[in-house]
C-alpha cells in the first residue's frame, strides 16, 4: 500500500531553503529540482547546486512531520544526481590538442585586435617625450622616462680607475718596502 506525500512537506521549500543556508552560500543552491518520497512519510526535496567541481550534484534536504505539527528539517547533504559520477565521454588526444590550438589562435587573434584597439587610442603626444622618436623601451629601472641604461658611464669608469691607480700605487709603495727590508736584513747579515 502506497502512502499519499504529505503536499504541506512538499511545499516546505523556505524551510529547506533556511537550513541549506546554514550550511552552504546563497549563490550555491539553485532552483528546485523536484521531491523524492522516502519511507515514513519523509520527503527529500531537491535543489540545483551551483559550487563549481560538482556538476551534476543536487542539494537535499529531508523533511517529515509528526501527526500534523510542522515540518521539521531531518537532513541536509549534496548527492550526486544521475550521471553524475561517471566519466565524461572519452576524446581522442588528437581531437583535443586540435580543440586546445583553435582556442589558442582564437584567443591570439583576440589579443591582437585588443592591441591595435590599445595602439589607436594611445595618445600621439606621448611619442614626443622620446628623442629617438617614441622607440625607447622602458623596464622597471626607468625613472620618469629616462633610460637608467644610456646614462653616461665614465664618471664611473673614472672612479673606478682611479681606484685602480691608487691601489697601484699603494701595492708599488708595499714592494720598496719588502725590498728596503730584505735590503736591510742582508746587510745585518754580513
Amino acid at each position: 500500500m502506497t502512502s499519499t506525500p504529505d503536499s504541506t512537506l512538499i511545499a516546505a521549500h523556505d524551510l529547506a531553503l533556511a537550513a541549506l543556508k546554514e550550511i552552504t552560500a546563497d549563490d550555491a543552491i539553485g532552483a528546485p529540482q523536484g521531491h523524492r518520497v522516502e519511507a515514513d512519510g519523509v520527503i527529500t526535496l531537491l535543489f540545483q547546486n551551483r559550487m563549481r567541481g560538482y556538476p551534476g550534484w543536487l542539494w537535499a534536504v529531508s523533511v517529515t512531520r509528526v501527526d500534523g505539527s510542522e515540518p521539521t528539517v531531518l537532513e541536509t547533504e549534496l548527492i550526486p544526481d544521475d550521471g553524475a559520477l561517471l566519466a565524461p565521454e572519452w576524446v581522442p588526444w588528437a581531437v583535443r590538442l586540435a580543440d586546445y590550438h583553435a582556442q589558442q589562435a582564437v584567443t591570439s587573434a583576440d589579443e591582437d585586435l585588443d592591441d591595435q584597439d590599445s595602439d589607436d587610442d594611445s595618445d600621439d603626444d606621448s611619442d614626443d617625450e622620446f628623442d629617438d622618436g617614441g622607440s625607447a623601451i622602458l623596464h622597471s629601472g626607468d625613472v620618469d622616462g629616462v633610460d637608467i641604461d644610456e646614462l653616461d658611464d665614465s664618471d664611473e669608469l673614472d672612479d673606478s680607475d682611479e681606484l685602480d691607480e691608487s691601489d697601484d700605487s699603494d701595492s708599488d709603495a708595499e714592494a720598496e718596502d719588502a725590498d728596503a727590508e730584505d735590503a736591510d736584513a742582508e746587510d745585518d747579515d754580513r
